[in-house]
């Protein structure tokens, strides 16, 4: 009997498991605090791999894994900043707001697309961008704060807001 193609994916699959899990997850480790963190970013890695069944093509495995685990500590720590900065602008109102768990996760994950989406523009537009609608300054302040033109600052925070309205279309 001739195995079906989909075993013979799995089985692959598996042999690439078994041969590079304990080395990824010991280089997870070097560079986590914490071992059940680099357990689950070690199999989120694997798990991309499956998905994109990238594991019968790879000349360099080892390689290509350390790139798709850097890119998910990456992430990783992206989303605890947005966490903790969420969590500390929570505490520091006045009145304290009710929010659900489902809710508070989704806020988390606006917050996290809204920086993807301002690391897209550029470190001048996103401070633009971060001083105007956090700070509240003006376009005049923004300016005279970085020693640009208001419409250079207007040009800047129009792009940076086309970006986010485009978010919120892509959402509906």
């Amino acid at each position: 009997m001739i195995p079906s193609c989909e075993s013979t994916n799995a089985h692959q699959y598996q042999l690439f498991y078994k041969e590079h899990h304990s080395w990824l997850l010991r280089w997870m480790c070097s560079r986590l605090d914490c071992s059940s963190q680099a357990q689950d970013l070690t199999q989120e890695t694997f798990i991309d791999v499956l998905v994109k069944q990238k594991q019968t093509s790879l000349k360099k495995p080892r390689a290509y894994l350390s790139s798709v685990a850097r890119n998910l500590m990456i992430d990783f720590f992206r989303r605890k900043s947005v966490e903790q900065a969420y969590l500390n602008t929570l505490s520091q109102g006045e009145a304290t707001l009710l929010i659900s768990p489902e809710d508070s996760q989704c806020i988390i994950e606006t917050l996290m697309e809204l920086d993807r989406l301002l690391d897209d523009l550029g470190e001048r537009a996103k401070q633009i961008f971060l001083l105007a609608q956090l700070d509240g300054l003006s376009y005049v302040a923004i300016g005279k704060q970085l020693g640009i033109s208001v419409t250079t600052v207007r040009k800047h925070f129009i792009r940076a807001m086309s970006q986010c309205l485009q978010l919120i279309d892509d959402d509906e």
